[in-house]
């Protein structure tokens, strides 16, 4: 059975607020044996959102990398993997947003 994922899917695992977003645009999945696996072009690229954080780790990743690791109150997870250049871009954006933003007020 093959299923073609065009535009958001919301996925939600119980009746609380946290939700995780994920945007597949046309990817094509086989589902075989309770196996879900993207058959389609590798070229494909996808985007996932979490939406009220409870929990955030960071950590290093292998000998090159900072994990940070977001979940919310249902389970939903997003890891990201950065090299050390690109966490310190993250840090220095929210150092701006701290000094700049209402949103730290």
């Amino acid at each position: 059975m093959e299923v073609a994922v065009c535009r958001t899917v919301y996925a939600r695992a119980g009746p609380t607020t946290g939700m995780l977003t994920l945007d597949l645009d046309k990817f094509t999945f086989e589902l075989k044996d309770g196996t879900l696996k993207h058959v389609g072009a590798s070229n494909k690229t996808a985007t996932a959102k979490l939406y009220d954080v409870e929990g955030i780790d960071v950590r290093e990743f292998g000998d090159e990398r900072v994990k940070i690791g977001f979940t919310d109150d249902e389970g939903n997870e997003v890891e990201v993997a950065l090299f050390p250049e690109e966490a310190r871009e993250v840090a220095r954006g929210i150092e701006l947003l701290e000094d700049d933003s209402r949103v730290f007020e």
